[in-house]
């Protein structure tokens, strides 16, 4: 199972949730990066030190929890301007049979599209296995 997140900490409720499927869990977190300026790759456009810090420390504190629970987790970080993508890579290439995500409540589709927050409704509109959205 993957439980993944495009920049946010795992709430609680993911967490159980993810437990209560009782498999060993993979925690993914999205580190975003910003784009390109002029076709050149741009420094401050990539994820500062903070930012990487951050989003460790949110797949740390997802361990600690799952491991409190009897489950086996572990997980790492990413850095990637499509979350997307890296969430469906990772699901796919550790054989992933489940992906768990927190998500905010679904927005119009027009908004949404433009909106990193919606990123969990375009992960569930591409995966090709079960995707669980625990909204908050």
């Amino acid at each position: 199972m993957l439980l993944a997140s495009e920049g946010r900490a795992f709430p609680r409720p993911a967490i159980e949730f993810a437990s209560s499927l009782r498999a060993p869990v993979r925690i993914l977190c999205v580190a975003r990066v910003y784009g390109t300026a002029f076709a050149f790759p741009n420094p401050w456009l990539r994820p500062s030190q903070h930012e990487w810090e951050e989003q460790r420390d949110h797949v740390r504190n997802a361990i600690k929890t799952f491991e409190r629970l009897g489950v086996e987790a572990d997980g790492h970080v990413v850095g990637t301007r499509k979350a997307t993508r890296a969430i469906l890579r990772e699901a796919e290439g550790r054989g992933c049979d489940v992906i768990v995500m927190p998500a905010d409540p679904p927005r119009n589709r027009f908004v949404a599209d433009m909106m990193w927050s919606q990123e969990p409704y375009r992960v569930r509109r591409r995966a090709t296995v079960p995707v669980y959205l625990v909204t908050q």
